[in-house]
């Protein structure tokens, strides 16, 4: 199975703080450089569980982009990066409170420049789904490349999903669903799917969203079905919506049915909040 993955990729720097965060003042901290990027998070994990993935994305020509390179190089992503001169790899600093809860300070550098050229025709050659995140289309800067994406994927007969990532960014519902329109599997959160509200079956064929501890659920014509959350220790919650869309992707393409899907979408964000950083630490063994 081979799934092609457009979206962003960062350096994020993950502090946890030993204590309240005293303004103007110092705080102990524990601190890590791990790779993120929500696409990149997406990308590693459905390479943890097993796809063949192909991570398209713009970096800079900085230390960072090495390091995020390697990283994921070594999950088993291939990385088909357009490199740009002229602007930083993206960076997101990320504070993680005591209950793992994370607020993020993004700063998507490159990231913000992708354009539909950085889609090479030969990646989608022989891929069966295309991912795009939806940071791509929230930012009017890098939009027309997500759009570009989304209907080259179709063209090529390739089906196609996308997570919406931030429902504090999405202006207006509609028109956000008329750009995803046609998309085979949208994957929100709870915020955002009440941002987009119940006519959203009207532009994708399906959803598949995610409320954290409250559980996921999937809708489409037949009707909705839920799942359970999964009880797990959470350590940072960074990226877990990003890893439950691999799980549910990996397994709704590997032929499962809804509640299969969302039992390994919630499996997948159960493991993420376990660990500090966005994305697995070793590669699962190909199945």
């Amino acid at each position: 199975m081979r799934v092609v993955v457009v979206g962003d990729t960062a350096l994020d720097i993950v502090a946890r703080p030993d204590g309240e965060v005293r303004h103007g003042h110092d705080t102990r901290a524990s601190i890590a450089l791990t790779a993120g990027g929500a696409g990149a998070n997406t990308a590693a994990w459905l390479a943890h569980l097993g796809a063949e993935v192909t991570l398209v994305s713009r970096v800079g020509t900085d230390a960072a982009a090495g390091q995020v390179r390697a990283d994921l190089t070594a999950l088993g992503v291939r990385c088909a990066f357009t490199e740009d001169p002229d602007a930083s790899t993206g960076c997101v600093v990320v504070l993680v409170d005591g209950d793992g809860q994370r607020s993020m300070l993004p700063d998507r550098g490159a990231n913000a420049r992708l354009r539909p050229s950085d889609l090479s025709p030969d990646v989608l050659s022989g891929a069966a789904h295309l991912h795009l995140s939806g940071y791509v289309l929230l930012d009017e800067s890098s939009r027309e490349a997500g759009l570009h994406a989304l209907a080259a994927a179709r063209a090529a007969g390739l089906t196609t999903s996308v997570d919406p990532q931030a429902a504090a960014l999405i202006e207006d519902a509609a028109t956000f669903l008329e750009w995803v329109r046609g998309v085979d599997l949208l994957l929100p959160n709870a915020d955002e799917m009440a941002v987009l509200g119940a006519d959203v079956l009207k532009s994708v064929r399906a959803v598949a969203a995610t409320a954290g501890s409250g559980g996921a659920s999937w809708l489409d014509a037949s009707g909705t079905v839920r799942v359970p959350a999964v009880a797990a220790d959470c350590v940072d919650s960074t990226g877990a919506g990003d890893a439950f869309d691999a799980g549910v992707l990996t397994a709704w393409l590997g032929g499962a049915g809804p509640r299969a899907a969302l039992a390994a979408g919630v499996a997948a964000g159960a493991a993420a909040v376990s660990r500090v950083g966005a994305q697995p630490v070793a590669r699962l063994s190909r199945r």
